[in-house]
C-alpha cells in the first residue's frame, strides 16, 4: 500500500464471553481471580493487554512500599482516612469492600515471592504466620519492589494460561450492543507491532488501562521530557471509552497533585514516614505550623482535623509559601538521617543509607539520576520538594472514575450506590476496578488487585446469569476499521504534498496536537502555569478550544504504528481533559485546594455541594450533561474527627 509498510489490515474476529481489557494489578487481580470462579463452566475468557503483562501499569518500574494493608487496622478506620483525605466525599461502600479484601491480595502477593520488610525478630515470618510487617505508617508496609508487578503477572498468567492473553493489541473503541443501546457488546482495536485489526464479542468486559497522564503540561520540558510521575502510557483509555459508551463518570473534578523531589518526581512518603524527615521554607520555617491557621480562612479547618491532614491541604499549605516567595521548599533529609543514626552502629547506618537510595531505585531512578547528576547526598544536603503537573486516576490519592454498583450486603447503603452487579457501571456489561472505579481512592497496587478479584466474581455471575444472551455491535466491521485506521489514511492520503513530512497543511502529527492538548489544559483549566488556579471565564475558553481540539484530532496523522497508538491515547486524553474541564466548571467551589482553585469560588461550601457530581457522555452529539448525585455516609465519625482536633506539626 505504501513504502511505510501499510497494508490493509488483517481482521481478526473473536467471540468470547468475558474480555478484561488492560494489563495492569486490577488486571492482573481479575485473571488471577477468575478461573476460581469459572471452574467447571465452559465460559471463554479473554484478556487483551496494550503491552505485555509483566511491565504494564503503574507498578511497572518497581515499587518500596504497599500503601494499602490492613493488618491489625479495622477496615472502618480505613474508610475514615480514605474520607477525610478526600475532603469528605467518597463512595464509603466501595471504600470498605475494598478494606475488607486487600490484605488477602498482600498475602498471595508474599507468597509468590515479593520480599516484604519484618520487623527485628519477625524476618523469618510470613504475614499469614503473624510475622510483623515494617510499616513506614499506618497503613503502608515496606517492600522490595523492583519486581513486584513481575511476581503478580505470573500468577497472572499462570492462572489464567497464556493462550488466554493477547499482548500488545490497544483497544481503543468499545461498542454498545444493537439491540439494547445500554448495552456493550465489543471491542475494537489493533496491535501495535502488526498490521492486525482486532475484534471482540462478549457478553461482559473488565475496563482498567489506568488513569490519564499527559493531559496537563509537565514541569519536565526540553531534556527532561517525557519524565513525569505516573506512567506515561496512561492516557486516560479507561476513562474516555466509558464515557463514550454512554457510562455516567463521577468527580472527574478530582485530580491528584502529588508533592515530590524536584525533577526526579521522586516519592517523600518514605522520607517523612520511615526516616520521619521533615520540610521547611527557604527561611527553614516549619510552613504547615506557621500557616495552619489560614485553613479557616476558606472553612477548609474543617478537613484538617483527624488524625492526619488531607494530602491536598499539606499541597495547599505548600503552595502559600511558594506563591509569596519563601520558596524553594526543602525536605532536611541530612537531619533525619543524623537523628535516626544517633543509637546505630556503622553497619546499621550503611544500611539506613542503602535503604534511602533503595526507596528511589524501587520505584524511580529518575529520582537517583538527578541526586547523582546534581552532586547531592541526601545525607549531607536538603533537597527541594516541588507540587508536580495535575494526574487524573482513581486509585492513588485521586478518586476521578466511573460511577460504579457497589457490594449488596453493607447495612445502610443507599439505593443509588447499588443498581446490580458489583463494580458494573451503569452500561450493562461493563465493569472496571483500579483506577476506573470513580469516587473511592487511596486503593493503591494492593487495592486495584483486589478489587480486580471483586469485579472477576461479578463478572463470572453476570456472564452465568446471561448465558442464552448473544452480543450484535451496533457498528459494522468496516465501520470500525474506517475510524480506527483514519490517521493512517490521512498520512498516505497527504503525504506528498510537502516535502517535509512533518509539515503539512492537510494533517497534524501527534505529538504536536498532544502538545496543543496540555497547553490548553495548563493554561485555562487549573495547570501549573497558573498555579493551579482557573474561574468560570477561563473555563469557557477551555470549551471552546477543547471543542475545537476535538475536531482538529480528526486530522491526525500515523507514519507507522507507533504514531497511529500515540493518535489514539490523544483522541482518549481529549475527551478524558474534556471531562475533567466540564466538572470543574460545573462544581461552584474549591473541593480540593492544594490539587486546584476555583478563584470565583474559593470556598469550601458543604451545604450545596458536599454531594458527588456526575457527567454522562453523548457521543453522537459531543454534549455533556451533568448532575448532583447525594453522598451518603455509612461509617460513623469518631471523636477525633470533628473540625479543629488536628495537632499542626503532624500532618506528616
Amino acid at each position: 500500500m505504501s513504502e511505510y509498510g501499510f497494508g490493509n489490515p488483517e481482521i481478526i474476529e473473536e467471540e468470547v464471553d468475558i474480555l478484561i481489557i488492560g494489563g495492569g494489578m486490577a488486571a492482573c487481580g481479575a485473571a488471577f481471580e477468575i478461573t476460581r470462579w469459572a471452574e467447571g463452566t465452559d465460559l471463554k475468557i479473554k484478556l487483551v493487554d496494550k503491552a505485555a503483562l509483566d511491565r504494564s501499569g503503574a507498578v511497572a518500574q518497581g515499587l518500596s512500599a504497599i500503601n494499602t494493608y490492613m493488618g491489625e487496622n479495622d477496615p472502618a478506620e480505613y474508610v475514615r482516612y480514605v474520607r477525610g483525605d478526600l475532603m469528605g466525599i467518597v463512595r464509603e461502600d466501595l471504600v470498605y469492600d475494598v478494606g475488607r479484601h486487600v490484605d488477602d491480595s498482600v498475602h498471595h502477593f508474599e507468597e509468590w515471592g515479593l520480599p516484604i520488610w519484618k520487623q527485628k525478630g519477625d524476618e523469618g515470618r510470613m504475614l499469614t504466620e503473624g510475622g510483623k510487617p515494617v510499616r513506614s505508617g499506618r497503613w503502608q508496609i515496606m517492600i522490595n519492589g523492583e519486581s513486584y508487578k513481575w511476581i503478580v503477572a505470573e500468577a497472572a498468567k499462570k492462572a489464567l494460561g497464556m493462550d488466554r492473553i493477547h499482548e500488545r493489541i490497544f483497544i481503543v473503541r468499545l461498542v454498545t450492543d444493537k439491540n439494547d443501546p445500554s448495552r456493550v457488546a465489543g471491542a475494537a482495536g489493533f496491535s501495535v507491532r502488526d498490521h492486525k485489526l482486532h475484534i471482540y464479542k462478549f457478553k461482559c468486559c473488565l475496563l482498567v488501562c489506568g488513569g490519564a497522564v499527559n493531559v496537563f503540561r509537565p514541569r519536565s520540558v526540553g531534556e527532561g521530557m517525557g519524565r513525569a510521575w505516573y506512567p506515561v502510557w496512561n492516557a486516560g483509555s479507561t476513562y474516555a471509552m466509558a464515557a463514550e459508551c454512554g457510562a455516567e463518570l463521577t468527580l472527574m473534578e478530582n485530580r491528584f497533585v502529588p508533592a515530590r523531589f524536584k525533577d526526579g518526581y521522586g516519592p517523600v512518603g518514605a522520607w517523612f514516614l520511615l526516616f520521619k524527615a521533615r520540610a521547611f521554607n527557604a527561611f527553614g520555617e516549619d510552613y504547615q505550623t506557621k500557616n495552619y491557621s489560614i485553613l479557616a480562612d476558606n472553612k477548609y479547618d474543617a478537613y484538617a482535623s483527624g488524625p492526619k491532614m488531607g494530602t491536598c491541604l499539606r499541597n495547599h499549605l505548600m503552595m502559600k509559601e511558594i506563591r509569596e516567595g519563601r520558596g524553594p521548599i526543602l525536605m532536611d533529609t541530612p537531619a533525619a538521617m543524623a537523628k535516626l543514626a544517633e543509637n546505630m552502629t556503622p553497619k546499621e547506618i550503611k544500611q539506613l543509607e542503602a535503604e534511602a537510595w533503595e526507596d528511589f531505585l524501587d520505584m524511580t531512578i529518575g529520582q537517583c539520576g538527578v541526586w547523582a547528576g546534581e552532586n547531592i547526598e541526601p545525607d549531607k544536603e536538603m533537597s527541594e520538594l516541588m507540587p508536580t503537573e495535575p494526574y487524573l486516576l482513581g486509585s492513588h490519592a485521586g478518586c476521578a472514575g466511573i460511577w460504579c454498583s457497589g457490594p449488596e450486603d453493607l447495612p445502610g447503603t443507599p439505593d443509588h450506590y447499588h443498581w446490580g452487579y458489583n463494580r458494573m457501571t451503569t452500561v450493562k456489561g461493563l465493569f472496571t476496578a483500579g483506577d476506573g472505579v470513580g469516587a473511592s481512592g487511596h486503593k493503591f497496587s494492593s487495592g486495584s488487585h483486589s478489587e480486580g478479584r471483586i469485579a472477576a466474581k461479578a463478572m463470572v455471575k453476570f456472564a452465568l446469569d446471561n448465558q442464552d444472551w448473544k452480543p450484535e455491535m451496533a457498528r459494522s466491521v468496516d465501520e470500525l476499521v474506517e475510524e480506527i485506521y483514519r490517521p493512517v489514511k490521512t498520512f498516505l492520503e497527504h503525504k506528498g504534498y510537502t516535502t517535509a513530512i512533518d509539515v503539512n497543511p492537510h494533517y497534524i502529527t501527534p505529538k504536536m496536537l498532544q502538545f496543543r492538548l496540555q497547553k490548553i489544559m495548563d493554561e485555562y483549566v487549573a495547570g501549573v502555569g497558573t498555579w493551579y488556579q482557573t474561574n468560570a471565564k477561563m473555563l469557557e475558553i477551555a470549551e471552546k478550544k477543547l471543542r475545537m481540539i476535538k475536531e482538529d484530532s480528526l486530522k491526525m496523522r500515523a507514519k507507522d504504528l507507533h504514531e497511529l497508538l500515540r493518535a489514539w491515547e490523544n483522541y482518549h486524553r481529549i475527551i478524558a481533559a474534556e471531562a475533567h474541564m466540564k466538572h470543574i466548571q460545573f462544581r461552584e467551589e474549591t473541593r480540593y485546594p492544594g490539587y486546584y482553585y476555583r478563584t470565583d469560588f474559593l470556598d469550601i461550601d458543604d451545604n450545596n455541594w458536599k454531594c458527588f457530581v456526575n457527567s454522562t457522555y453523548d457521543r453522537e452529539t459531543g454534549e455533556w450533561s451533568l448532575k448532583k448525585v447525594p453522598y451518603a455516609q455509612l461509617v460513623k465519625p469518631t471523636e477525633d474527627e470533628p473540625a479543629g482536633m488536628h495537632r499542626p506539626g503532624s500532618a506528616v
